[in-house]
């Protein structure tokens, strides 16, 4: 007997299963870290440093972490992130603030159906530990309408997971568009200015900074501080299910939605062939890895030369990005003019660590 049909005759339903792809959250068991497996001196701006999709939002403050992505998950987890204060900052201004978030596109967060009268409940869990006994906020900030609601969770020294479900919200559609509508945010530190007020818990409510992080303590007290996190789920209902695993290869596929990087391994490896379309301009075109957010923007670093006619061209500008499509950018290199229109040839490295970035992040 199957076992749908077992549950049939025991009275039981099929209803409310999880189907399909559950988990809203990318990177979640943090695998992927495209950028750097470790950055230090971190806390004076926001971004993207290390473990991709989770971006440190930072502002005002003098505390200073190092940010890592380190082998001591708990059991069924191989990474998690780990943040480690090295600056504390126990005099704390009003607009101080940490957080830990990751943006979600409109598009992906339809089946919530938030601002409707079907809107759905949304269960966040993950693993936790800490250096000791702190008491932080989970946020869920729909950045469509300004409204927000946040919940608090205590660490200890040990592995806990934690389970937070938020209630539906009929107020508010989330656009189905490309761009950013929701935030997951792990407040680890704040000022006045985000934590004078009343912690808003019950409800989805308009947005009042002075509500979004009260009761939380301070990541920053002490330099003794570390703070470690993994396994983070996003899903729609009223229970924390397993975390859902994907593979390496889903989980890098699904981050280069909104990064990826080409790291030459050894000097003169090649990016891309291309031609000379006058005296000084090198083009070719150089195809993405994955279908991206948005056109993406190029950061380079290291040296780069033009190969041509078996010889290595200096830059004297470049490269950067002629045009661009999701799919794929045609990439420009300026060299000295020497005659070289028309000439075939490639872009290429002349270090063993030169890289470039394309950037489509929320």
């Amino acid at each position: 007997m199957s076992k749908a049909a077992e549950l049939a005759k025991a009275g039981e339903t099929l209803t409310n299963q999880p189907s399909g792809r559950k988990n809203l959250v990318t990177n979640g068991a943090m695998q992927v870290a495209q950028r750097s497996v470790s950055e230090t001196g971190l806390g004076a701006a926001s971004g993207y440093f290390t473990l991709d999709r989770w971006r440190l939002a930072s502002s005002n403050t003098a505390g200073r972490l190092t940010m890592t992505q380190t082998a001591d998950g708990p059991s069924g987890f191989a990474n998690c992130l780990k943040l480690d204060c090295t600056t504390a900052d126990t005099s704390i201004a009003a607009a101080e603030l940490l957080i830990l978030n990751q943006r979600f596109e409109g598009q992906d967060l339809q089946q919530i159906k938030k601002g409707t009268s079907d809107a759905e409940l949304i269960t966040v869990s993950f693993y936790v530990k800490a250096s000791a006994a702190f008491t932080f906020g989970v946020e869920l900030y729909d950045a469509d309408n300004a409204r927000q609601i946040t919940k608090l969770y205590t660490t200890t020294t040990g592995w806990v997971r934690h389970e937070l479900t938020f209630p539906a919200d009929t107020t508010g559609a989330f656009t189905d568009d490309n761009l950013e509508s929701l935030q997951l945010g792990f407040w680890l530190h704040a000022g006045s200015t985000f934590a004078s007020g009343t912690l808003n818990t019950a409800a989805w409510a308009s947005n009042t900074n002075a509500n979004r992080a009260a009761g939380i303590d301070s990541f920053y007290s002490s330099t003794d501080n570390n703070f470690f996190i993994t396994g983070v789920q996003m899903e729609i209902g009223s229970q924390a299910t397993n975390f859902e695993h994907r593979s390496f290869g889903e989980e890098l596929a699904l981050c280069q939605r909104y990064y990826q990087k080409w790291l030459s391994n050894t000097a003169a490896d090649s990016v891309h062939s291309g031609g000379c379309i006058s005296d000084t301009a090198f083009i070719g075109d150089y195809f993405l890895r994955t279908t991206m957010r948005t056109e993406p923007t190029l950061v380079s670093s290291g040296t780069f030369k033009v190969r041509l006619g078996g010889n290595d061209r200096a830059l004297t500008s470049g490269p950067s990005i002629n045009r661009a499509t999701k799919d794929n950018v045609q990439i420009v290199s300026e060299i000295a003019d020497n005659n070289e229109d028309g000439k075939p040839g490639f872009l290429k490295t002349d270090d063993n660590d030169g890289y470039l970035e394309f950037i489509a992040e929320l």
